[in-house]
């Protein structure tokens, strides 16, 4: 086998890569040490390779081939060290066919999570290779605040029924004879296993969710009709051309401007887009309205959910599949859909609000965004 890589550096430490617009990712999570926590099937499927040939075992002794565990470990390192996203490509050569891998590290409190697609490669024109660069890094954001929202709800959800608990301890302790030993063990068990499970939260769920918890945003004067026409397109390029789904843009925008974090923005729009396009059947039309009301600007995207098209797993998506079943499910209280939880951060973050109505099949279905015009 004959194998090379290539990455450059950008200010920063950031790496630049070629990455697949749409199509399946693989993950494969490391800690510290770059010993393999966990490799999911489809990161396996990458490589042909058994998942079992890679867990518990330090990087550089899987079957991974040599360039791609170096630039793994390489930018695992980076991540860690940095406390931020990484990004990378290695190629990948054998007997005169070429593989291009684009990688993205996501560093938690020890270990980093690594996700890999197959991407575009060396042969790809700069201008299909910048869009694809563009996608991935939206992808790994959306995936980042997924996660944590994720957490978040675990770390709520939780925490009442151990606190329930807890204090119903403290009824039969009072209730329970001091002296009836039995009784004694079973009331410091429970009081033990609350405690470890507060503690488990704490260590695991709500430090994971440290690089995510505050979103900060950088202010500036964003022109809201290239914001707009930006996120159309790479929603298109990611996932609505393939799907054959068309978005329409109607907007009376044209020389407005708001006060926000443009990269942020962008994100949250692209990925209202891309969700209504994965979420539509072949040929529909994704319509999108956005305009100022008083001191709001507000953006709708508009769609008619198909359930069919959110699990079929032969078309290209942006959501993992478990995010796509999950926004089918029924949400209590107001809460979003998991995989748009990246819309809510980035709106609250600007003093604005994220809704959605209900998704389900065949439901018409409204994402709404909604940002004050003057900086907070």
């Amino acid at each position: 086998m004959t194998t090379s890589f290539s990455s450059t550096v950008e200010p920063g430490g950031a790496r630049t890569f070629d990455a697949a617009v749409a199509g399946n990712d693989g993950v494969l999570v490391l800690d510290a040490a770059q010993r393999c926590l966990s490799a999911d099937a489809v990161f396996a499927h990458l490589l042909e390779l058994d998942p079992a040939a890679l867990n518990g075992r330090a990087l550089a002794d899987t079957p991974l081939p040599r360039p791609l565990a170096a630039v793994l470990g390489e930018a695992a390192d980076a991540a860690l060290a940095g406390k931020g996203t990484r990004r990378a490509q290695v190629l990948i050569g054998d007997d005169g066919t070429t593989r291009a891998f684009a990688i993205i590290a996501l560093p938690g409190p020890d270990y980093v999570t690594l996700v890999v697609s197959p991407s575009a490669g060396a042969g790809a024109s700069d201008q299909q290779g910048d869009a694809a660069d563009r996608v991935a890094h939206l992808r790994a954001e959306a995936a980042l605040f997924m996660r944590d929202h994720v957490l978040s709800i675990v770390s709520h959800d939780l925490r009442g029924p151990l606190n329930a608990i807890h204090s119903w301890g403290y009824v039969l302790e009072r209730k329970v004879d001091a002296n009836d030993s039995a009784a004694q063990r079973a009331l410091a068990g429970i009081r033990s296993g609350v405690e470890q499970q507060v503690k488990l939260i704490e260590q695991s769920v709500d430090t994971t969710r440290a690089e995510t918890k505050a979103l900060s945003v950088a202010l500036a004067p964003v022109a809201l009709r290239l914001l707009l026409e930006k996120s159309a397109a790479l929603a298109r390029a990611s996932v609505a051309n393939a799907r054959g789904v068309t978005i329409e843009l109607d907007s009376m925008l044209a020389e407005e401007q708001v006060e926000g974090d443009a990269e942020r923005l962008l994100q949250a729009l692209w990925l209202m887009l891309a969700f209504a396009a994965e979420a539509s059947a072949g040929g529909a039309t994704v319509r999108t309205s956005s305009n100022i009301e008083g001191s709001m600007w507000r953006t709708d995207v508009r769609f008619t959910a198909s359930a069919q098209a959110l699990n079929d797993t032969a078309s290209p998506h942006v959501l993992e599949a478990f995010a796509r079943r999950q926004a089918l499910e029924s949400h209590e209280g107001g809460r979003i859909a998991w995989g748009l939880a990246l819309c809510k951060r980035v709106s609250e973050a600007h003093g604005g609000a994220f809704e959605h109505t209900d998704i389900a099949d065949g439901a018409e279905v409204t994402v709404s965004m909604r940002v004050p015009i003057a900086g907070m």
